[in-house]
């Protein structure tokens, strides 16, 4: 007890010293504190607004055009996703915000609203849904999901079941070894040798412009072929997407039924399992699902009911 109350004595001293050896501030000084404590802590100019309000209306459409199952409505994103988030914006989510993250070094709030609004969403919608920003709100991905909607199919090439699994590792390995390099070196710049994002703001010397144009050529004959085998935010969203809430229904005949699998882009459906780090929710097989005139559940569900009423109509 007697320590306890050296301690604190220690303690009162040396705050006392401090506190007079501390410059009395000014009336001039007061004042401006005072005016910064009574002034709105957030506090946006007309562009800012205008920022926000855009982003919020894009990421409105997103989800909408996710929950209502629409085409239409999803390619729209997408082209809004180029568009704006890319050529217009430049505003992804980067393996530069994960190398803040791991400094503690986060944007001023007063001045980055826009930015923590796509970082909130980013975080909830994987949550709740896992890799929704990849499906719909990344402009790299969905510029290649346009290519793909363009391009012949005769020019795909889909890698065997066996090969594909084994690729699918290579983001995480890009992820941890980028991570582990920016934590040795400190060297920001890495991101634009393994993220090809800094191309919608038209920046990058011949060396990277080089690499580009082979990922976007390597997009012409393997689907999706960057962000299923080497984007490093797609391997950390799917991290965080192992513990999303709302995942995709799948039915009994789907032990058989190969029909979502084969349609799927990403390579995210393996019998009856959906791997969840590898699925981008872009609805492709929930619409198969909810189409009663070829998805075999229903099918079979229509029979069974038929032969239930003929069996009692006897």
């Amino acid at each position: 007890m007697r320590a306890l109350l050296v301690v604190c004595a220690v303690l009162f001293l040396w705050t006392g010293v401090v506190v007079a050896q501390t410059e009395t501030p000014s009336l001039e000084q007061l004042e401006a504190l005072m005016a910064e404590d009574e002034a709105p802590a957030v506090s946006l100019d007309a562009d800012e607004l205008t920022d926000l309000a855009v982003l919020v209306a894009f990421l409105g459409l997103a989800v909408v055009s996710f929950l209502r199952k629409s085409t239409p409505l999803k390619v729209a994103t997408l082209v809004v996703a180029v568009a704006y988030m890319g050529f217009a914006k430049g505003n992804l989510v980067s393996l530069v915000h994960i190398f803040n993250v791991i400094d503690g070094e986060l944007p001023v709030f007063r001045y980055n609203i826009a930015w923590y609004a796509l970082m909130a969403f980013t975080l909830l919608s994987t949550v709740l849904w896992g890799r929704l920003y990849c499906g719909r709100v990344c402009a790299f991905g969905a510029f290649t999901q346009l290519m793909d909607r363009v391009l012949p199919k005769s020019w795909r090439w889909e890698p065997p079941r066996r090969l594909d699994a084994k690729l699918v590792y290579i983001k995480y390995v890009i992820l941890g070894a980028v991570v582990l390099y920016y934590v040795i070196t400190q060297d920001k710049f890495v991101y634009k040798y393994v993220e090809p994002f800094w191309m919608f703001t038209l920046t990058g010397d011949a060396l990277l412009w080089f690499m580009v144009g082979a990922l976007l050529l390597g997009s012409v004959f393997i689907r999706n072929f960057y962000c299923r085998y080497l984007c490093s935010v797609g391997a950390a969203l799917g991290l965080i997407s192992q513990i999303s809430v709302f995942r995709i229904k799948r039915h009994q005949l789907c032990n058989s039924c190969k029909l979502c699998e084969k349609k799927c882009e990403w390579g995210a459906i393996k019998g009856p399992k959906i791997v969840v780090g590898e699925c981008v929710r872009c609805d492709d097989c929930e619409v198969l699902y909810a189409d009663k005139s070829h998805c075999p559940h229903w099918l079979l569900t229509a029979k069974n009911k038929l032969q239930r009423a003929l069996l009692h109509a006897r």
